[in-house]
Formats: C-alpha cells, structure tokens, sequence
C-alpha cells in the first residue's frame, strides 16, 4: 500500500505530522511532505493520520 494526498485538497494543517511524524512533515515552507511508502508496521499511524486530517485528504492505494 501506498499513501497518497490529495493536493487539491490539503491545505497543509500539519495535523498528519502530529499523528504520524515518521511519514509526514511540514517542510521549512509549511509545505507537507510525506513518504509515499512504509512497512505495515506502521499502518495505525498511518490510519491515525488520515482520521485526524480535517480535509480528509489522505488516502491509501493498493501497491
């Protein structure tokens, strides 16, 4: 599985940094940055991040 953000959508609230700092971050800019790829391990983080995402903006898609 792979994330994916919807840039039309986003608006760089950061709130996905909050839930999952190992996968997403606002750069020097306020720009969201975020890894496409991670280990299932992380999945709840993950999950958590797209929960708390105020514009629901993230997604997951099949590999």
């Amino acid at each position: 599985m792979k994330i994916s953000v919807d840039r039309a959508k986003c608006q760089n609230h950061g709130v996905c940094a909050i839930s999952a700092p190992d996968h997403f971050e606002l750069d020097s800019q306020g720009v969201l940055q975020y890894q496409e790829s991670f280990d299932e391990g992380h999945l709840e983080d993950i999950e958590d991040a797209m929960d708390s995402c105020p514009l629901q903006a993230i997604v997951l898609n099949s590999a």
